[in-house]
């Protein structure tokens, strides 16, 4: 295998066989390290390893699974600037980008190892008039053997975030990983092993491509988790539909920023910018579409222009964005780009010219028409599409008439609130951009074709467990609604009694 020459292939990994994956560093092209292929023989395996101690996980209880995530936490911690390296390797973000997500994943673990038992401890739950001699209550259990499918661009905070509520419910997780950034996955696995070495297998990793994602599914999970795109997502769900798997879906977004018209200038443009061109605008929370309102729209496109022409891109420490990891994503920008201009939309930062082999520098695109691509599909790049609007209502159609409805943002002293409940969306951050992403107590997710399903918070949690209901009979009742053999009228009486009870309640007499 040494004497062929290494290419890096679509999926942003030099190719030699099916069997390995060879992948690069982002920085200078060259090999980084191999790892083998897991096909359907290790998924199965790894799906019954899970199994067999998914019980004995759950058994440990609330106190017992959150301090062992906090001794995996400590873990991380440990050897946090490690997995900054390998995610600025193998994805090639800045590697302070990099340790942010290292930070995060801190925080979701603590949340999670703090909250599972209140989230999801049993709950009491009221008894029925019908039936008197019943209490009743709800226990959430764990599915068993969650599957989470990671992508690249963000490679620890995204999956980690997911596969921490899975273990804090009580499930036993298998990740795996975008073929570009194995290197992370096995790390965060390691990290588990450390921490937990009496159950190892409660935390395990598969190594590449699609084919291996499809067979973790047909190795019989029971819930999955994945991040991708729309049209990778409406494959999986089909595939998980032939089984009834439950699956969770974080899919694409084309978000949407609205500057009012009484926006502080200075702040908006400072945060889209950010917004928009972070970790090489690869996030599908990334700010992709401004509408900015009329009266304001010059002030801003000059504000924005300005600081995004100032922002450094390269490999380099002071850079602050990256390398474009996937290769095939540099068509979709440039494509985006070119159908903008040639729609009439004029490049105040960037433009064709900007995107290279690798590297895509910022580009502001100005007079974007509404139904462009770079206003309509997920460009996944450091652009930013700006529209012209009357008003913030405009633009809330705009927003709403689109087919993803993931993140958003709006600028507005006074009306921020009020113009952000309007809006057909998952998330929205108010005078500031992304942030309900950094706050492990936020539920994450959308709408439409940008998926279904809650990461983090209480929802995030639940979303891992299912409900288990309960009654249990406490006694003789004067007569039984669940048997047969009722006084005769019983029933009549009941109905009777229930209408004199409600009109009581409303100050009304039967007649």
């Amino acid at each position: 295998m040494t004497d062929k020459i290494p290419t890096i292939t679509r999926d942003g990994v030099i190719g030699y066989d099916a069997t390995e994956i060879v992948t690069i560093d982002q920085a200078t092209g060259a090999e980084f390290a191999r790892y083998p292929v897991a096909g359907k023989d290790e998924a199965f395996a790894a799906v019954s390893a899970a199994r067999s101690v998914s019980g004995a996980w759950w058994d440990l209880g609330f106190e017992g699974r959150a301090e062992r995530l906090r001794a995996w936490r400590r873990q991380i911690a440990a050897s946090g600037e490690e997995g900054a390296a390998l995610i600025h390797a193998e994805n090639g973000k800045p590697l302070d980008d990099a340790r942010v997500e290292v930070l995060g994943t801190l925080e979701h673990v603590q949340y999670a190892a703090d909250n599972a038992a209140r989230v999801l401890e049993r709950r009491e739950v009221p008894g029925s008039p019908t039936t008197p001699n019943q209490r009743a209550w709800v226990e959430y259990q764990p599915y068993g053997v969650v599957g989470v499918i990671g992508p690249w661009n963000f490679p620890l905070l995204t999956p980690a975030a997911i596969l921490v509520d899975a273990l804090a419910a009580g499930n036993a997780v298998v990740l795996k990983p975008s073929q570009i950034t194995p290197g992370v996955a096995e790390w965060l696995v390691r990290a588990w092993q450390r921490a937990v070495p009496e159950l190892p297998a409660v935390l395990q990793s598969l190594n590449g491509y699609g084919a291996t994602g499809q067979a973790l599914i047909e190795a019989g999970l029971d819930k999955l988790a994945f991040t991708g795109s729309v049209a990778t997502g409406k494959t999986v769900a089909a595939q998980c539909a032939q089984t009834l798997t439950p699956v969770l879906l974080e899919l694409g977004g084309k978000d949407g920023v609205i500057v009012a018209e009484d926006a502080d200038l200075d702040e908006a443009a400072a945060h889209v910018v950010w917004g928009a061109m972070q970790n090489t605008g690869h996030g599908c929370i990334s700010l992709e579409v401004a509408y900015v309102v009329e009266s304001v729209h010059d002030e801003f496109v000059r504000k924005i222009s300005e600081l995004a022409g100032q922002v450094r891109v390269g490999s380099d420490e002071d850079a602050e964005i990256g390398p474009v990891p996937l290769p095939s994503q540099t068509s979709i920008i440039r494509e985006h780009i070119q159908d903008a201009l040639e729609r009439g939309a004029t490049a105040t930062v960037g433009g064709l010219d900007a995107v290279g082999e690798r590297y895509v520098a910022p580009t502001i695109l100005v007079g974007v028409a509404p139904d462009a691509l770079a206003a309509t599909e997920e460009t996944f790049g450091p652009t930013l599409a700006v529209i012209k609007v009357a008003d913030a209502d405009e633009a809330v159609a705009h927003i709403n008439a689109g087919r993803y409805g993931l993140g958003s943002a709006v600028f507005s002293r006074d009306r921020g609130e009020a113009i952000a409940r309007r809006l057909r969306v998952g998330m929205t951050s108010i005078n500031d951009a992304l942030v309900f992403s950094m706050n492990p107590a936020v539920p994450f997710g959308g709408r439409g074709d940008s998926g279904y399903g809650r990461k983090q918070g209480e929802e995030g949690l639940r979303e891992f467990a299912y409900a288990h209901s309960f009654t249990a009979k406490t006694g003789p009742a004067r007569f039984s609604a669940s048997t047969f053999g009722r006084p005769q009228g019983a029933m009549a009486g009941a109905l009777a009694g229930a209408l004199n009870r409600i009109l009581a309640e409303s100050g009304e007499k039967s007649d």
